[in-house]
């Protein structure tokens, strides 16, 4: 191992110096004391250890801290548990050794830091049921999260340094859990980041597309920002109000995400930035009262978009952001989102919930946080619930948006976006929802599957003689509902699956065959999974007779337009041997062993992984597909980065979206452009017209994504058309 040289130990003695310079509030002796009695246990514990990058490995832990001070605004306890973060995983020290010299509580949150390491590298039992552990001391103490936040933002902000396959693993995590988690906290800047540093691995030329887009127009734009604020700020100087005006633009991550979901270009993007207000509040005059004085005070200037108004400040969000946006006509005919906080409102909207926490009492809204953490509790003491739902569970709370309902006396009630009745019926109490049989929304009488909207009032109705069924599985979206619906059916689904079984082994016996992996996989691509227990609880729940199951056997699985192929090799150290993460497969026209996964038919061109499943067959998914995301973050040693080479013979499955006016003959001129002109082959084609405009959807199948985007380009050149772009394909499989 090389010693560091007098430079190195320089460098690392200026960045702790500028750890305690940054942290501003450390102003007694026994505080700085005890950061630097922290800093020279892990620099000593880290000696002559480096980082992949070749540097010194306590520069890590130095950065975390700052982070957690300068970024996060964490104090003295935070800073030395940063600093001594990784010394129990990487040195011979341990969580005692911390406890006698630090304290139980340093030790605590230590202890959590690193057990939280290496939590999502597989989905073992164990690493789910250590995840619970460390929610529970999250519960807690939230520090645990939050310092892990700063130095996955490190390692993030330094991936260079790892080799690629790493780079996606580690990029796929953070966008799966961490990502969403910053979010939930209310820590945005570090979300943006995050988002942001996720793409720049994962999608690198899309990344660098819209850095450049935004680098182009930055001179553009803050001219416009200037040229609407002007007059705002000559009426808020008028009134005595004593503010700052800022403007940002989107983050690369926000701008990418909207134009893959919405199918649209950079320029179409109207909303590519915001403007910020952020006053000092007067005394005697409450903080929403001035936030709606200058929204007053705008809307003189700019008319408002009526249906995006976002009031909260009347209602925080559940992780404690406040604030009124509005979007407003700015000049030559651009709509500008607006967001008015006070300064105590724009510290908790950057710094999440150690600002939430040192406001709280002040106003007594913003408690929304603390009812979060108080679920996650009791979804953690739930003795029913299994590691692995309650990891799924969990997630489900990290990436919902919320909606404010109201109860029939009039309580607010804070749901995820997307809720229905029955969900509401189980936040009132686990014992509602299982004998709900209807419910009134805003005195009107509606079905469970009933969406909420934001300011519905709910009534639920109840009957002894009411259970719970199977169905409303899909009716709720809640991680509350859906826990509670698993553990009441568990006992049902034991039952089910095992007679599931029974069933397939007497038309096996009945047919005179042998369970193998060939009658698995048909088994499996009828019913959508590729899970054993889902399998035989499929079976169980319908039962199909031995004519249903010889037609099920004698299906091909195979098409004449498009090629799906299995692992032919019957020594599992062949197929091992072939898979080797840290380097990239060749994909090309006589590659076999490979499966296209049908929940986003990746075709060559796009960004692709190959996961190893658990029939060793190969499945190519878009890196960009949630299955893809989840997999790299979870199943990380069965991920390997696909790279596509030059495809002329086999066929991949494209969808093109085609809107335009219903002119006579326009759907003739499009299939004559895709049959004839490019002689390319139609799967299926559908449209639908309505007031004189058509919208269709189109199958077609192509060689690779160059073949896809040529086709759009001819289909946007006929007469009539007026949008044509690739859609993605979404089936509910993997």
């Amino acid at each position: 191992m090389k010693s560091f040289s007098d430079e190195e130990k320089l460098l690392i003695q200026d960045k702790f110096d500028e750890l305690l310079k940054v942290a501003s509030f450390v102003t007694k002796q026994e505080q700085i004391d005890l950061i630097t009695k922290a800093f020279k246990v892990a620099n000593s514990a880290h000696e002559n250890m480096r980082r992949k990058s070749g540097e010194p490995y306590i520069l890590h832990p130095i950065a975390v801290a700052k982070i957690c001070t300068d970024e996060i605004g964490l104090g003295t306890k935070s800073i030395v548990s940063a600093l001594l973060h990784d010394v129990v995983e990487d040195t011979d020290m341990t969580v005692e050794d911390i406890e006698l010299q630090f304290g139980d509580k340093i030790s605590s949150i230590v202890d959590g830091l690193t057990k939280i390491s290496g939590v999502f590298l597989n989905r073992s039992g164990m690493q789910a049921e250590n995840f619970r552990k460390i929610l529970m001391t999250m519960a807690d103490d939230l520090r645990v999260i939050i310092i892990k936040l700063a130095d996955r933002l490190h390692n993030m902000r330094t991936l260079e340094s790892m080799p690629p396959n790493k780079q996606i693993k580690i990029a796929g995590e953070t966008l799966f859990i961490y990502a969403p988690l910053a979010h939930r906290l209310g820590l945005y800047a570090i979300k943006s980041e995050l988002e942001d540093l996720c793409l720049k691995y994962l999608h690198p030329n899309e990344y660098k597309l819209i850095g450049d887009r935004i680098k182009e127009t930055e001179k553009k734009r803050l001219t416009y920002i200037n040229r609407f604020a002007l007059p705002i700020t000559s009426k808020l100087n008028d009134e005595g109000i004593e503010y700052e005006i800022s403007g940002r633009p989107k983050s690369i991550y926000s701008i990418w995400n909207k134009m893959e979901t919405k199918n649209i270009s950079y320029d179409e993007i109207f909303d590519l930035f915001a403007i910020r207000v952020v006053f000092d509040p007067k005394t005697g005059i409450t903080e929403k009262a001035q936030c709606w004085t200058i929204y007053s005070i705008i809307t003189d200037i700019y008319i408002p978009r009526s249906d995006r108004i976002r009031d909260w400040i009347s209602q925080p969000k559940a992780n404690g952001y406040e604030a009124l946006h509005a979007t407003m006509m700015g000049p030559g005919g651009k709509w500008v989102e607006v967001q008015i906080r006070s300064k105590r409102m724009n510290e908790i909207a950057e710094r999440g919930y150690a600002a939430h926490w040192k406001y709280k009492g002040i106003n007594q809204q913003e408690s929304e946080l603390d009812k979060w953490i108080k679920e996650i509790r009791m979804m953690l003491e739930d003795p029913k619930s299994d590691a692995f739902e309650f990891l799924d569970e969990f997630k489900l709370n990290l990436f919902t948006s919320e909606i404010m309902v109201f109860s029939p006396k009039g309580d607010i009630i804070t749901l995820p976006a997307e809720s229905t009745a029955l969900d509401f019926a189980f936040f009132i109490h686990s014992e509602v929802g299982m004998h709900a049989i209807g419910a009134k929304v805003n005195h009107k009488l509606v079905g469970l599957n009933h969406k909420l909207r934001g300011g519905d009032q709910i009534e639920i109705i109840t009957s002894e003689q009411q259970q719970p069924e199977f169905e409303w599985m899909e009716i709720v979206t809640t991680a509350k509902a859906k826990s509670k619906l698993k553990n009441a059916f568990k006992d049902k689904r034991k039952v089910i699956t095992k007679e599931g079984i029974i069933h397939l082994e007497k038309l096996l016996k009945e047919l005179n065959l042998k369970a193998n992996s060939t009658i698995f996989r048909k088994l499996y691509n009828h019913y959508n999974t590729r899970n054993k227990e889902k399998l035989y609880y499929k079976i169980g729940l319908e039962k199909f007779d031995r004519f249903a199951f010889q037609k099920i056997l004698k299906r091909r699985s195979k098409n004449k337009w498009i090629k799906f192929w299995s692992v032919a090799s019957e020594d599992p150290n062949i197929a091992a041997k072939k898979f080797d993460t840290s380097k990239p497969l060749i994909v090309d026209d006589k590659t076999k062993d490979f499966q296209i996964a049908k929940c986003c038919y990746p075709i060559p061109g796009d960004d692709v992984i190959g996961y190893k499943s658990t029939d060793d067959n190969f499945i190519i998914h878009k890196t960009s597909c949630q299955n893809a995301i989840r997999l790299n973050s979870s199943e990380s040693e069965h991920v390997v980065k696909v790279e596509w080479t030059t495809h002329k013979i086999l066929a991949y499955l494209g969808r093109i979206l085609l809107k335009g006016i219903d002119n006579v003959g326009i759907v003739n001129k499009v299939t004559t452009v895709i049959s004839n002109e490019l002689s390319v082959n139609m799967r299926s084609i559908s449209f639908e017209s309505h007031d004189g405009i058509f919208e269709g959807n189109i199958d077609v199948y192509v060689h690779n994504s160059s073949d896809l985007n040529n086709l759009i380009m001819n289909l946007s050149k006929i007469k009539g058309i007026s949008e044509v772009a690739r859609q993605e394909i979404i089936e509910d499989t993997f």
